[in-house]
């Protein structure tokens, strides 16, 4: 135990000038996978609780295929299957894009996250009372503004608490990236294991570096809901 501590911990945890350490990897692919499927989630929602089939069905057939496939099945596709097209790996852009394991790890997640928060945030939209609406139009207020300051808004707060789950969902799949030889936590731990057979451990800290992660995640989207939603809490008299 005091081997793996003293060779591999500073993999678990700390990073030097050339090498990021299996933390600093997988909170990197958290961040980023959910940033960016959240930006991209937003407009998708409203499309996809638009009432024109012709704009809502395409996003539902994008949502249907990420959420009705594997995680790991599209990680393989991006990471082996797309560049193994001859106009991809020729194209000058394309082809470097994609024989990067980060870039290709990073964009199966954002996919795979936009299409589950898309449904979350469509689900809240639709549920967004009619009654505030109805004020917003009685006020006059131009369909740009009724999203921005009263749909959106509304519905981003009211949807937190799936979407907590859904970020906590997402640091699991992170997992995953090991697979595409990105070193995260779980890369370093199987590393260590292999070097030292010492599986309990190797893992045991893995465990416990993902615990401590998702306790913080718990920790600061219950904060995060107390301060957005008491609103809808009763009031005293």
């Amino acid at each position: 135990m005091i081997v793996l501590l003293r060779q591999y911990w500073p993999n678990y945890l700390f990073s030097d000038g050339f090498n990021h350490s299996g933390l600093v990897i997988t909170l990197w692919l958290l961040v980023v996978s959910i940033a960016l499927g959240f930006l991209l989630a937003v407009p998708l929602a409203i499309a996809r609780a638009s009432r024109n089939p012709y704009i809502s069905r395409p996003v539902w057939l994008y949502t249907y295929i990420f959420r009705g496939t594997p995680l790991y099945v599209q990680l393989l596709l991006c990471y082996t299957g797309i560049y193994g097209l001859h106009f991809v790996h020729s194209n000058e852009v394309l082809g470097p894009f994609f024989r990067s394991a980060m870039n290709c790890t990073l964009l199966a997640f954002t996919l795979n996250e936009c299409a589950y928060a898309t449904e979350i945030f469509a689900g809240a939209i639709k549920e967004t009372a009619y009654g505030e609406i109805e004020a917003a139009l009685a006020y006059g207020m131009p369909k740009y503004k009724l999203y921005t300051r009263i749909i959106l808004p509304s519905a981003l707060r009211r949807a937190l608490p799936s979407y907590s789950n859904e970020v906590i969902l997402m640091l699991h799949a992170t997992t995953l990236a090991f697979t595409a030889t990105v070193p995260d936590i779980l890369k370093v731990a199987r590393d260590a294991n292999s070097a030292t057979y010492m599986t309990f451990q190797a893992y045991g800290i893995a465990a416990v570096l993902y615990a401590v992660i998702v306790f913080a995640l718990i920790w600061a989207f219950r904060r995060m809901e107390t301060r957005m939603l008491a609103y809808l809490k009763p009031q005293g008299h």
